[in-house]
């Protein structure tokens, strides 16, 4: 179906306005604290007793102002419901993440986070039980690759994928890489298997800037933006891309359940070196990765989205398996929530398909018994 042209040019300008009033607000971002490698020496030096200190790069905002030209966006003018639901729900999600971004580094954020992304529940802890109790598989014996090797396996998939991006090492990343925009960063310390890379490319690439670039080339900026709390499907997709393309390993789960304990202990403690020795020392993890784990729920002053992967996983594997319109979660920053809207956005004309495709959603392969069983476990 097609759209009139004076109608979709007056919701473009809508539209504009709405992304160039929050175009500044990436709450992963401005959470990378500046200091992390001199506060992890610090914090082994200490013998572990002594909490980071992490420091962010964040501008200021009128948060008053902000709002107020957010909420007089006339929203109530689309004429079209589908078309007002999802702006009305990018909005009032934007009000949050702006409270979210003033935060930072406050006692406040961690409030903030709970409110936008929620906390464990009962059955996100039992998923994680589920899988540290799981015995261990033998150890990869896949070569160790370094920042270079990363970057030039990334830059192949990315290229065989004719995928627009840039690449750069990045000495501040807590993660092994990310894709912020269109910019893969890749941790310059990142030290990681041959089959943790091939997984790495599927989630970062294969989902993350796939949505970026099929948001990008939607006639509206609204995907660009977000549906409400999509980082759980966006996450779980990315996942799911691992598993599709047979990368997904069990101590890559492990690392997953890993941080929902460390989200529920942030929560509770609310004390960085309660949380780092629970993982070293009841779940013997490795000082390193106890630390990544670690810092990753702690920065901002208390970050709860990790605990989204598993239920993520979960989610997208039952979408994968029962939803038609399943592809359409690739169009851009969409959220399971409101995948049926977005659907009809696109039957419509409002919206496009999505243009790409995550190789592994196109071309899955097929995972042995064990793996198959374990990932249905997840609930």
């Amino acid at each position: 179906m097609s759209v009139d042209t004076v109608e979709m040019a007056r919701i473009q300008t809508l539209d504009t306005a709405l992304f160039e009033q929050i175009k500044g607000i990436n709450i992963l971002d401005a959470v990378s604290p500046q200091n992390f490698r001199q506060e992890k020496l610090a914090f082994f030096a200490s013998n572990f007793s002594q909490s980071p200190n992490f420091s962010y790069a964040t501008r200021p905002i009128d948060s008053f102002r902000l709002k107020r030209d957010l909420f007089n966006l006339p929203v109530d003018k689309l004429g079209d419901e589908d078309l007002f639901t999802l702006y009305s729900s990018v909005i009032e999600s934007y009000v949050d993440k702006i409270d979210q971004y003033k935060s930072i580094s406050t006692p406040d954020f961690l409030y903030d986070s709970l409110r936008y992304y929620g906390e464990p529940s009962e059955k996100d802890s039992r998923n994680a039980n589920f899988i540290l109790h799981l015995p261990d598989t033998e150890e990869s014996s896949d070569r160790l690759l370094g920042a270079a090797d990363i970057v030039a396996n990334l830059e192949a998939f990315a290229q065989r994928e004719s995928y627009q991006y840039q690449i750069k090492l990045d000495d501040s990343l807590i993660a092994n890489a990310l894709v912020s925009g269109t910019t893969v960063k890749v941790n310059s310390s990142a030290l990681i298997s041959s089959t943790e890379v091939n997984a790495l490319a599927h989630h970062e690439l294969g989902v993350h800037l796939v949505t970026t670039l099929n948001a990008r080339s939607q006639p509206l900026r609204v995907l660009a933006m977000g549906c409400p709390v999509n980082t759980m499907t966006q996450e779980g997709l990315a996942i799911l891309s691992e598993y599709l393309a047979g990368f997904m390993t069990l101590p890559r789960l492990k690392v997953l359940a890993l941080r929902v304990l460390a989200v529920e202990s942030m929560i509770e403690e609310n004390d960085f070196k309660k949380t780092f020795l629970l993982l070293k020392e009841q779940h013997h993890v490795a000082d390193e990765q106890a630390f990544t784990i670690t810092a990753r729920v702690y920065r901002g002053g208390g970050l709860t989205k990790d605990y989204l992967y598993l239920q993520g996983l979960h989610q997208m594997l039952n979408a994968y398996e029962t939803r038609e319109d399943f592809s359409n979660l690739l169009s851009g920053k969409v959220s399971i929530a409101q995948l049926s809207l977005v659907t009809r956005l696109i039957d419509k004309g409002y919206l496009i398909k999505p243009k790409l495709i995550s190789p592994a959603i196109a071309n899955p392969v097929e995972n042995d018994a064990i793996q198959q069983f374990i990932t249905h476990a997840i609930k």
